[in-house]
């Protein structure tokens, strides 16, 4: 069953359609999603430390010409799961009964860090929905060992870094995702990292960052097949997610596209939302211009089915 939230009211904007939010019912777990703007659709998943609200600075962008989902995964506030700690395996399939229920047939899907399991999950299911695919600070459930041309030296280097600098940062109560930089230079911007992140707060995210571990078994060429248009975002002082590995993926699928992003830790899209939404909007602009391709979702100058009901 699905339930609008009249509890979230819609606000309007000179520039977007009026914000709506709801509560859709899936085998397991409530997903709470919100949808905002016109035009062609982009869904966007967060990342371990997020939620539907991370996307703040993406929605108001994208809005003025497209349509904007946004969602929080199964587990993290304000959507729930029944019982226990999440199964990230379920991540693609909650995305396609998403996607369902608002009528979208086709959409680029942003995927940060975490949520980038979702979007490759659902691209290799779905390849025929997926307009574009864009992988920020992850590479999903690509396996890097399966990664050709990747640098077993800089990955190893990487992790020897990464794990001391990670350490530095609990000892200065940094938050791993958001980095030393965005702690030093944007403090404010850290401390609503910290604050979204916690909203979250009694979930087993540990067990939610095995369970990831272990769906990292996934082929490069398996994604290159899909034939989906791909851009990878990766931000050069990441810690958590090897730039290397996505260098590596790049090279590995025809055509993908690689912005790396200097200055710029595991969030860019957070961190550096002016320079992201650039990349973003170049991207889909190149691909929404291909002869190849057809209608995302709601047309521009529409908006997107009203939510079907689902059991």
């Amino acid at each position: 069953m699905a339930v609008d939230d009249a509890s979230v009211p819609a606000v309007a904007s000179a520039r977007t359609d009026a914000r709506r939010a709801g509560l859709l019912r899936v085998e397991g777990a409530h997903l709470h999603y919100e949808v905002c703007g016109r035009g062609p659709a982009i869904a966007f998943a967060h990342g371990l430390g997020g939620s539907q609200m991370s996307w703040w600075q993406q929605v108001s962008h994208f809005a003025r010409t497209h349509t904007c989902i946004t969602f929080a995964h199964r587990g993290f506030a304000p959507s729930a799961v029944d019982a226990g700690a999440p199964d990230p395996a379920r991540y693609a399939d909650d995305l396609r009964s998403l996607l369902d229920h608002l009528g979208i047939e086709r959409a680029h899907l942003v995927g940060q860090s975490m949520g980038g399991w979702t979007v490759v999950e659902f691209c290799l299911r779905h390849p025929q929905r997926v307009a574009s695919l864009v992988l920020s600070a992850t590479t999903g459930s690509i396996d890097h060992a399966r990664i050709p041309g990747a640098d077993r030296r800089a990955l190893a280097e990487w992790r020897a870094r990464s794990t001391q600098a990670a350490a530095q940062c609990r000892a200065a109560a940094v938050h791993p995702a958001a980095g030393p930089r965005m702690a030093r230079e944007q403090p404010a911007l850290h401390l609503l990292y910290q604050h979204i992140d916690e909203l979250s707060r009694g979930l087993d995210k540990e067990t939610v960052r095995s369970r990831l571990q272990a769906m990292r078994v996934r082929a490069p060429e398996g994604l290159a097949a899909t034939g989906v248009a791909l851009l990878l975002v990766s931000p050069q002082e990441d810690i958590v997610i090897p730039p290397p590995a996505l260098q590596a993926l790049a090279g590995a699928v025809p055509g993908a596209r690689l912005v790396q992003l200097p200055e710029t830790g595991h969030s860019p899209y957070f961190e550096r939302a002016e320079t992201f939404n650039r990349c973003l909007d170049d991207f889909f602009r190149s691909v929404e211009r291909d002869p190849r391709h057809t209608t995302i979702g709601a047309s521009a100058g529409t908006t997107p089915s009203q939510p079907r009901s689902a059991s």
